[in-house]
């Protein structure tokens, strides 16, 4: 029965290849005459690497058929017949050939069928030569989710641009959806065009980083709005120069519509009663004047009139010399304002004749008042002698201040200084 197995395995054995993920799978099936041992198919996985040792394949290819029909002949004695074959029982084991009998395709056809020597061979801890790893192909995949830019740096050109022209992203992300909408962007199509036209425009290098750190949605602006409203300033006759500089320090001058820039100049220029020149200088100096909002200003405007007593005049020459008292924190304002007025007795006109000490540190004046009313040199009126002006008192630095001033060293000044 054993020789009978063996004879028609090899006679009815049919051998079939399939590739899947590096992986190559012997299906052996047989006829329904076959045993019931054999009747039904099976599969074999082998690996690639393993096919192309093909004299270990098919030693271990006859070993394991033979030593299965050895073992069938051994559990199985009683049940050994002579119905589908001529074979006499005292007949033994018929050697396992390497070619299948009755038209079945020899083992090394198969291969050659196969290409196997086509498949690369190479094993995981195989050494291979620098030229050959160079040549080694690595997609470069995204991290799908991250809560940093920093992980899409090195697959991302545009981030990688960015960060060579000083962008800050960790300001960036920070900010939601910023970060998925940088990496959509195409450095080509979309941040180069935007880039130059803000060199054209005048922008500095330098400022690149700034302007985009602080307003990333500049490179999703169209180039015609963006030229629009550049023509827009230009004819309202802002320079190139002053238009440059404006872009540089509001970063978000240009996201504005020109109806919107048109009715921020004509809010400024009715408020505060200036002309069109004065106005146009005044937004020149403070150019956020026209992206931020509107509703501090006209608190500051109120409290100027109102809490301070300012006129409309005086008012206007504040406003042209220093056009931060219209942003300014309301608080701070009105406690310099009353720190000077109502501690010091400066008078209105006094304070209009030099406004800047509207913007100085409020301790930097009390100090220094305190310093000179100690060596009794607190003297602000200018038709009396030993006047010191508002100029002298908050603009001077600490040293030129000692000696210019209040004739004493700067070590004294200090000294008086941790006495508050």
């Amino acid at each position: 029965m054993a020789s009978a197995c063996v004879q028609l395995c090899q006679r009815c054995a049919s051998l079939s290849c399939s590739r899947t993920m590096g992986i190559i799978t012997l299906k052996y099936s047989t006829h329904t005459h076959c045993p019931v041992a054999l009747r039904s198919a099976f599969s074999v996985p082998v690996l690639l690497s393993v096919l192309h040792r093909r004299r270990n394949l098919t030693q271990s290819f006859n070993s394991g058929v033979r030593s299965f029909c050895e073992f069938h002949a051994k559990v199985q004695p009683s049940q050994k017949t002579h119905r589908d074959t001529d074979e006499s029982p005292g007949d033994s084991l018929v050697p396992y050939q390497n070619q299948l009998r009755d038209g079945g395709m020899p083992l090394n056809e198969w291969e050659t069928a196969l290409d196997l020597d086509d498949i690369p061979a190479h094993s995981a801890l195989e050494k291979i030569s620098d030229k050959e790893a160079v040549q080694i192909d690595i997609p470069a995949t995204l991290p799908p989710v991250s809560i940093t830019l920093k992980d899409y740096v090195d697959q991302s050109e545009t981030l990688r641009s960015l960060v060579l022209l000083g962008v800050q992203l960790w300001k960036l992300e920070q900010r939601p959806n910023v970060g998925s909408m940088l990496l959509k962007l195409d450095f080509q199509t979309d941040v180069v065009p935007r880039l130059t036209f803000l060199r054209q425009l005048g922008v500095e290098d330098s400022r690149l980083g700034y302007l985009i750190s602080h307003n990333p949605f500049i490179l999703t602006e169209s180039l015609e709005n963006l030229q629009a409203r550049v023509a827009y300033l230009r004819s309202k006759k802002f320079s190139a120069e002053s238009v440059a500089s404006m872009v540089s320090r509001a970063p978000y001058l240009l996201n504005f519509s020109v109806k919107r820039i048109d009715n921020r100049l004509g809010f400024f220029q009715q408020q505060l009663g200036l002309s069109a020149h004065k106005t146009r200088d005044v937004v020149a100096r403070l150019p956020r004047l026209l992206c931020g909002s509107l509703e501090p200003v006209k608190e500051n405007l109120k409290v100027c009139k109102l809490e301070m007593g300012f006129r409309e005049n005086e008012l206007q020459h504040i406003v042209t010399v220093i056009p931060k008292v219209l942003t300014a924190n309301k608080r701070k304002l009105t406690q310099i304002f009353d720190y000077i007025h109502n501690t010091m007795n400066i008078p209105h006109n006094l304070i209009v004749k030099f406004p800047q000490v509207l913007n100085a540190k409020y301790l930097r004046i009390k100090e220094r008042h305190l310093f000179l009313q100690y060596l009794e040199k607190a003297q602000y009126d200018p038709a009396k002698p030993n006047y010191i002006s508002l100029e002298k008192l908050v603009a001077l630095p600490d040293e030129a201040f000692c000696t210019e001033v209040a004739s004493a060293t700067l070590e004294d000044f200090e000294l008086f200084q941790k006495t508050m």
